[in-house]
Parts: C-alpha cells; sequence; structure tokens
C-alpha cells in the first residue's frame, strides 16, 4: 500500500527480537506534520507514552516516528527514559532533525530496558531504506500480530488517509490499540484535528477487547503534513473514522488464537458512550467468547453480561438477536437452534441489541471468540 505524499517509512532488524525478524521501523515525512496523539492511561506507561504527553503538551510538528518492536521499554525507571530519549535522538540525527520533532514508540516484553547500542548501525540503515510503501514498516511493528492491519481512504481533493496498527493481545484499550499510525497528506487544522480526534478513538480502538488487559504502550497518532492541500474538515473526519474502524475490526479480528471476529451492537442506551461501554462489557464476556468459538447459541451469556454493563433496563424491555435470529424478545423466543449454530461458524458473528424506551444511544463493539491457543502464546510468550 502506497504511502500518502510526503510520506516515507521502513522496517528493518535491529536485534530487539530474538527472531531475527524486522523490529526497528522508521516514518519520516518530508514537511513537518500536525499531529494528534492519544496514549493508554496505564499508571505503568511506557517510556515513549510519558515523552510522547510532553511533546504533545509543546504544541511543536513531528517530523518522523521510529518504533521498535520485541522490548516496551516499560517499567524500567530512570534508565528507561534516557534510553527512549536516545532512540530519539539518534534517529534525529541521522535524519538531521531535532530530537523534539521525532515521537517514539515501543511494543514487545514489558520490564526489560532498551538496549540503545543496537541502534547504532539499525537506524542508519533504516534511513536508507526509506521508501513509499506502508508494509515495512507494519511488519517491523508486529508481535504476535498474525495478520497485517492496514486500511486507507482516498478524499475528494485527491488527498489520502492511510493507517496501520499492530495490536492482538493485551488489547482492551483505554485511549487506542497497542500501536496506530494514521498518516495523511490532507491539510488539516491541528486544533479541530486535535479535538476531534479523542472521539473518534473512543468510537474504533476504545471499542474494542481482547482479554480484558490495558497495555502500558497503547499509542494512536495521527500525522497531517498537507502535502496535497486543503479538504472539507467533516469529509475528512469521516473518512478518517472508517480508516480507524477498519483498524480496529483488524485487530479484534486477530485476537491471539481468534478464530472469530465478535461484533456486539446496543441501542437504546442513554447515550452512545453508554452504549458502547455495554457493548465492548459484553464482547468482553469470557462466557460469551468461548460460547463463539463453539458455535453455541447460549443468549443468556449475553443477556448477563448487559445486565451487569451499569446500564438500566427492564428485561422485558430487551431483544437479542443473534447473526439476524431473535432468541429473545421480552421473554425468549423459539428459533431453531441448530440453524443459529450453523450461523455462527461464519468468521463474523454479530449480537444485537436494543432496549426499548425514549433512549436514542447507540454503540458499537469488538472483540474476537476464546481459543485454547490463547492460552499457549501467553503461558510462555517469554520462554
Amino acid at each position: 500500500m502506497r504511502l500518502p505524499q510526503g510520506f516515507l517509512s521502513s522496517g528493518v532488524t535491529a536485534g530487539f527480537k530474538p527472531s531475527g525478524r524486522p523490529d526497528l521501523a522508521l516514518i519520516a515525512s518530508r514537511l513537518p506534520a500536525a499531529w494528534a496523539f492519544v496514549g493508554t492511561r496505564n499508571m505503568a506507561a511506557a517510556a515513549c507514552v510519558i515523552r510522547a504527553r510532553a511533546l504533545y503538551a509543546s504544541g511543536a510538528p513531528l517530523s518522523a516516528i521510529i518504533v521498535n518492536s520485541g522490548n516496551a521499554n516499560a517499567v524500567t525507571g530512570d534508565s528507561g527514559r534516557e534510553a527512549d530519549q536516545a532512540m530519539a535522538e539518534r534517529a534525529a540525527e541521522t535524519l538531521g532533525l531535532e530530537p523534539g520533532t521525532v515521537l517514539t514508540a515501543s511494543t514487545g516484553v514489558i520490564g526489560r530496558l532498551l538496549p540503545v547500542d543496537r541502534l547504532v548501525v539499525a537506524v542508519p540503515l533504516a534511513r536508507m531504506s526509506l521508501g513509499d510503501e506502508v508494509e515495512p514498516a507494519l511488519a517491523a511493528i508486529q508481535t504476535t500480530d498474525t495478520r497485517e492491519k492496514k486500511a486507507e481512504r482516498v478524499l475528494s481533493n485527491g488527498a489520502r488517509i492511510v493507517g496501520f496498527a499492530k495490536g492482538s493481545g493485551m488489547i482492551h484499550p483505554d485511549m487506542a490499540t497497542m500501536l496506530g499510525f494514521i498518516l495523511t497528506d490532507a491539510r488539516v487544522d491541528e486544533t479541530t484535528l486535535r479535538e476531534t480526534f479523542q472521539g473518534l478513538v473512543d468510537r474504533t480502538f476504545n471499542a474494542v477487547t481482547v482479554d480484558g488487559d490495558t497495555s502500558t504502550n497503547d499509542m494512536c497518532v495521527c500525522l497531517a503534513n498537507g502535502a496535497a492541500g486543503p479538504v472539507p474538515f467533516q469529509e475528512f473526519r469521516n473518512e478518517l473514522y472508517e480508516v480507524m474502524r477498519d483498524l480496529a475490526r483488524a485487530v479484534a479480528r486477530d485476537g491471539e488464537g481468534a478464530d472469530k471476529l465478535i461484533t456486539v451492537r446496543v441501542s437504546g442506551a442513554p447515550d452512545d458512550a453508554a452504549a458502547r461501554r455495554a457493548a465492548r462489557l459484553v464482547a468482553g464476556s469470557n462466557l460469551l467468547k468461548a460460547a463463539v468459538h463453539g458455535n453455541d447459541p447460549n443468549w443468556g451469556r449475553a443477556l448477563a453480561a448487559l445486565g451487569r454493563s451499569g446500564l438500566t433496563f427492564r428485561p422485558r424491555d430487551v431483544s437479542l438477536n443473534i447473526q439476524g435470529v431473535c432468541v429473545f424478545d421480552g421473554a425468549p423466543q423459539t428459533f431453531d437452534s441448530a440453524q443459529v449454530s450453523a450461523a455462527m461458524g461464519a468468521e463474523e458473528v454479530v449480537f444485537e441489541i436494543g432496549i426499548r424506551g425514549s433512549a436514542r444511544g447507540t454503540g458499537e463493539a469488538w472483540g474476537c471468540d476464546l481459543t485454547a491457543e490463547y492460552v499457549s502464546i501467553n503461558s510462555d510468550y517469554t520462554t
């Protein structure tokens, strides 16, 4: 997938991953870029997230992002912060930039200090490898991912929005996904972009759950370098949302060991935020996730999860459809269990929950089924 005008990326091997696969990505913009950022609210936030918050508050434009995988450099104290700063400085020196215009991001094993010496050779190599395709950088940021997560949209003036992300486990974001980068050559007002971005994150990446764990390194960034000129902001916002939604669904679909994507839609909540919270809680129910894996139309698990979501309702006012089949509407409905079970064998299983009344809040969330493979992946992650 080609990057928007003025952007370049690369992915090389620095030696952070024992596998020897690419683990260092470099993203550069030929023009200083306006940007929006959301980072994890986890109190054990990694050094890169702490530094990103400070850069964001400064209001300075960005010209590059350097990302390593295989090492989260989280809860590593002052030494970790120094290592993160050294990574930014090495990238800035190589690109001829100021360190304050370079964002850092890390993902991987928590509690291990980033070995900065491996950047000495790797960063210049990443600089020499820069090209206009997204795939090299995407490959370098992945850890347990099994699928590429990328999306794009083209705007009316020819500007493009290209996004890519990584994330498979430790996904129950309180801001974004594990790592998500969205690049556009549209010219947009930075203040408006920043005001809009958090709301889009809430509707997309914050509506994803894989395992209920919020990462220490979650980060989502949007860079706009303006190379393609201005575009109506409402159009830009709508297409940005579509790119982010595509990526969020892709993260849920690639949950560690997952076979299926779970989509939960809730309507009739007091507001959209409450509907999204309820939808994500239902999607994250381990009992429901296991039922989806076994093609079991055990609808009671969905209603039980809804009942602890914080919404106030009477069961007689609730309806529930699974794969388009009504299984509950104020009371249990008669349905062909074998038919619904067969329909649940699809790659995406959709639960639609409606609450009758005057409230109009709607929300959507995404998760995945729970498989034995998830346990296998996470029982020997560092060994």
